[in-house]
């Protein structure tokens, strides 16, 4: 377990980290998720120092003048501005913990199964800039089976699909370890993406990216819907250059996110070929369990059903499994070593 201070009114100096291409979670023991807020820094060009990391800077992304940057310091699961990362880890730390009353904490950080040794090293060399004393990482979609609450450590297969900002983690596990896996990195923001870009060709219009994301939670399926619905979009005509309104279907983003999703079935079908036999009887029997901001799509579930002829069902507060699992992780280190990545070899 973690630290415990004698001092009345303080925890453990522990934390677990979701560090995610969309959003960073945070989680405490005995206090549970503190934090969840967008991945993104904004920046003073002029000095380079940051205004505002997570909503703040949410606020700011698209909105801001010259001088002002909005940064999104991950991309597809991993570091992309390694400066970056730092500083809005250490704001986000700053934010959950009374920083001055803590021990440098030790901290679990959840990455995507894919991620390289040279991606790996720069997680640890920011968490540990950002102020942490040990880091240990763990790969999403087994924090995210342990956030769901499923037995990873019996011989029973159990098979988890991560549908993330930045990548989809699918792995079946059992006795404690990754049988079988695929991670690729397409994910919430490649769906956000192929929005944008159908608008563009089809109504010649241009939108934004969270003008994209709202669209996809508004009528963005994967399934066609009892009720088809429809919503207006503004943007600016890329013709005229004068801002527009055009109505968009269900129907439509349908077609515009087939590419993700398709991309998104295929992996999982991937992984079950993958799979020994002994294991997918298993998963015949328990099913598919989706995580993570993606599986939020309407239909995605009901597709997945269908593509695959296995029962697929949703997670609970799918945004929040990963961190829940690092966090278990993180009170019960000795129960869940043998899941942790191996540390780096310097």
């Amino acid at each position: 377990m973690g630290f415990r201070f004698s001092f009345p009114g303080l925890i453990s100096t522990d934390l677990a980290i979701d560090l995610g291409t969309a959003n960073t979670l945070i989680y405490l023991p005995e206090r549970g998720i503190v934090l969840n807020e967008p991945s993104v820094v904004a920046v003073d060009s002029n000095t380079n120092r940051s205004i505002a990391v997570g909503l703040e800077a949410k606020k700011m992304l698209g909105r801001t003048p010259e001088e002002i940057t909005a940064i999104r310091p991950m991309k597809d699961g991993v570091i992309a501005d390694f400066e970056m990362v730092e500083v809005m880890l250490r704001g986000f730390i700053d934010k959950v913990s009374m920083r001055k009353l803590f021990l440098r904490p030790r901290v679990v950080v959840a990455v995507p199964s894919g991620i390289t040794a040279v991606e790996m090293r720069a997680v640890r060399d920011s968490v540990e800039h950002a102020g942490a004393r040990e880091v240990f990482l763990i790969a999403e979609p087994v924090a995210a089976a342990i956030g769901v609450g499923l037995p990873v450590q019996t011989p029973t297969g159990n098979m988890i699909v991560d549908i993330g900002g930045g990548t989809t983690e699918i792995a079946v596990i059992a006795l404690s370890g990754i049988v079988a896996k695929i991670s690729i990195r397409v994910g919430g923001d490649e769906m956000d993406q192929a929005i944008a870009n159908f608008i563009k060709k089809k109504y010649n219009l241009l939108i934004g990216d969270a003008t994209a994301e709202e669209i996809k939670m508004n009528v963005g399926s994967a399934f066609p819907l009892d009720e088809e619905k429809d919503m207006e979009v503004r943007g600016i005509d890329l013709v005229s250059g004068i801002p527009k309104t055009i109505k968009v279907t269900s129907r439509e983003i349908r077609s515009a996110l087939e590419k993700p999703v398709s991309q998104i079935i295929n992996a999982v079908k991937q992984a079950l070929e993958k799979t020994p036999p002994e294991l997918a009887a298993d998963i015949v029997d328990k099913g598919i369990v989706m995580t993570g901001g993606g599986s939020l799509l309407r239909g995605l579930d009901k597709l997945l059903t269908e593509e695959t002829n296995l029962l697929t069902k949703v997670a609970e507060n799918p945004l929040e499994c990963v961190a829940r699992g690092a966090g278990y992780v993180l009170e019960d280190m000795a129960k869940f070593k043998a899941l942790l990545m191996p540390g780096p070899t310097r």
